[in-house]
Formats: structure tokens, C-alpha cells, sequence
């Protein structure tokens, strides 16, 4: 029985799916050589390495553009992979293409995410010299900080498509594409979704042209995106240029109405005190910090190691530092 529930699935691969597909037996394979699972083909054991990692569960306490926020239906870093997630795994299956590598990629993308969302990422950026960018940071930690600094030993399809998803240059595979979109596509629908429950904006608001293209609800939205990647993608995934002309201007009503609003703003310049305060201590004194950046400290400099020990905090863990370290205790009779 020996790799043989493996090989069927690999078998199965090459039946099904499109000669565009990467098949899991052709994997350009992982840094360090390893023996194959018995069961699982590399890109499902890539997800399952993800998905059992530190960093993707610290995810559920990382918010995404509405910080702190009071109630259960807010998205998180966390909800927000799990819906990129799905509507990858949509795009690929209709288009034949490995969901296996497409879930892998979308469950690992924002493994790099700041605490306080993009805000953090701004702050970070602003104070060190490394360029921070939360999908180099992606990689960055699939490679060199979980596992005490073995990193997971991830397929190379699966790190590239982590660090092609934001911009710059397009994955070398149709399944890393497909969540540069999918991640657009998730977080545009569901931050309307977060503002309109924080009362920032109404669906209304979103001007009528917009809505009679891309659809009046986020459902109709999500679907039509997806529908609409689906029969314009062969060579590449992309929308029609109907879509992705008001797509990309939904991308601009989203930013002047809710991204740049006084309640995002005011939340973010807290976040980004609270990153400088944190940022500027752990410089000055790295052997406050645990000793596996303490090492990368000593290897790599003290800026590198800071913003990855930072980068890697969740929310919760950030403000309960910040307490700790900047908030006088006050002691009762």
C-alpha cells in the first residue's frame, strides 16, 4: 500500500485536470529534498503545513481594516484567508486547474501580516530600512521564522504564488494568479460589508454605474467576479475590461469613502503609535525580545530581526505589550 494512495491521486491529476494545471508530480519540488508522503501529494501536505503553523493561527487576532472593533461578525486576517480560500478554489475548479496548490497559496498569503492590518505595515515600512512589504514578510516566514527558524520547506509553486499575490511581478503559475484576484475579490466585498456594519457607508452609496455592473449585493458581486475571471482566463487569469474597469473603480470609491475615512484614520494613527513605541524599544534593547530573534538579530542585524518579531504579534498581543511596557500599573488599598 505504500504510496499508492498518493500515485492514484496524482493519476487522477493528470485525468482531470488542464494541460495548463501544474501537476503535483511535476512540482519544480521543495528547497531541502524530502520523501514523499505516502498519501498526501506535496501541495495538499504544503496546506496541512500551512493550516497546523503558528503564524496562521495567530490570524484569527489580527483584523483587517477596522481595528479593535466591538462585535462577533468583523473580518479577521483569518475569516479573510478562509473567503480567499474559497473563492479560489471556485476560479480553479471551474478552470481545471490544481486546487490543492491554489488552496496552499491563498491559506499562506497573509502568514507575513502586521498586527493593525495595513496600518501596521505602513508603520513598519516607515521606521526601518528593510522595506517591509507584508508579502515578502509572507514568504519570508514560510521560509526562515516558523519552526524555530527551519521554516516549513514549502514547494516552490506555493512560495512564489505567496509572494506574487499582491504586485509586482504575476506568479509562474495559473493557480498563484488566480489569488492575486481571489484576495482582491474577497477583501474589496467583504471590507463593504465591515463598513456598512460600522455604519461608515451604505451599500447604496456605491455609485449606481458600479453596481449595475458588478451587482448590488456582495453575493451577486462575488459571483459575477468570479463568473466573469472564469470565461476570460486561458493564457492568464484576468477579468474582461468591462470588469476590471469597474472593478479597479470600486477599488477607488472603497479607498476615498472608507480606507482614508476619519474613523479609519483616527484607528490608524493608534495602531501606528503603537507599532513605534513597540518598534523603538525592542531596537534599543533585542534581548527583551525571544531568543530566536535575538539570533536572526545577530545574523541579520537588529532592524530585520524587530520587524519580524513585530510582523509576527497579533493584535492582542501587541496592545498587551504595549500595556505591559508603557502603561503605569496602579495599585489599590
Amino acid at each position: 500500500m505504500d504510496k499508492i494512495i498518493r500515485e492514484r491521486a496524482e493519476r487522477n491529476e493528470r485525468l482531470i485536470l488542464s494541460e495548463k494545471a501544474v501537476l503535483s508530480e511535476n512540482s519544480v519540488g521543495r528547497a531541502v529534498p524530502e520523501e514523499e508522503c505516502s498519501i498526501r501529494t506535496c501541495f495538499q501536505r504544503d496546506r496541512d503545513r500551512i493550516i497546523h503553523s503558528q503564524s496562521f493561527r495567530r490570524l484569527k487576532h489580527k483584523t483587517q481594516v477596522f481595528l479593535a472593533p466591538n462585535g462577533d461578525h468583523y473580518r479577521t486576517r483569518l475569516t479573510h484567508t478562509l473567503e480567499v480560500a474559497q473563492i479560489a478554489r471556485t476560479i480553479a475548479r471551474a478552470l481545471r486547474l490544481n486546487e490543492d496548490l491554489t488552496e496552499a497559496i491563498a491559506l499562506g498569503h497573509d502568514l507575513g501580516h502586521t498586527p493593525f492590518g495595513h496600518a501596521g505595515e505602513r508603520a513598519l515600512n516607515s521606521l526601518s530600512s528593510i522595506d517591509f512589504r507584508h508579502y515578502e514578510q509572507s514568504v519570508r516566514v514560510v521560509r526562515k521564522i516558523e519552526k524555530c527558524g527551519k521554516g516549513l520547506n514549502l514547494t516552490g509553486e506555493v512560495i512564489n504564488g505567496i509572494g506574487c499575490h499582491t504586485r509586482g511581478e504575476k506568479a509562474f503559475t495559473l493557480e498563484g494568479q488566480i489569488i492575486r484576484l481571489a484576495d482582491r475579490i474577497a477583501y474589496i466585498n467583504h471590507d463593504i460589508d465591515d463598513a456598512v456594519v460600522a455604519g461608515v457607508m451604505q451599500e447604496e452609496d456605491i455609485p449606481y454605474h458600479l453596481r449595475s455592473v458588478l451587482g448590488s449585493k456582495k453575493s451577486e458581486r462575488i459571483n459575477n467576479l468570479v463568473y466573469d475571471a472564469v470565461e476570460n482566463s486561458f493564457d492568464e487569469i484576468k477579468l474582461s475590461d468591462d470588469f476590471s474597469e469597474a472593478f479597479s473603480e470600486l477599488h477607488d470609491f472603497m479607498n476615498k469613502k472608507v480606507y482614508t475615512s476619519e474613523v479609519c484614520k483616527t484607528e490608524d494613527e493608534k495602531a501606528a503609535h503603537i507599532i513605534e513605541k513597540l518598534y523603538l524599544f525592542f531596537l534599543d534593547d533585542i534581548h527583551a525580545m525571544p531568543r530566536e530573534y535575538v539570533r536572526i538579530a545577530e545574523c541579520e542585524g537588529k532592524d530585520r530581526a524587530v520587524c519580524d518579531y513585530i510582523a509576527g504579534m497579533s493584535d492582542t498581543y501587541a496592545l498587551r505589550m504595549f500595556n505591559e511596557l508603557f502603561i503605569p500599573k496602579f495599585k489599590t488599598d
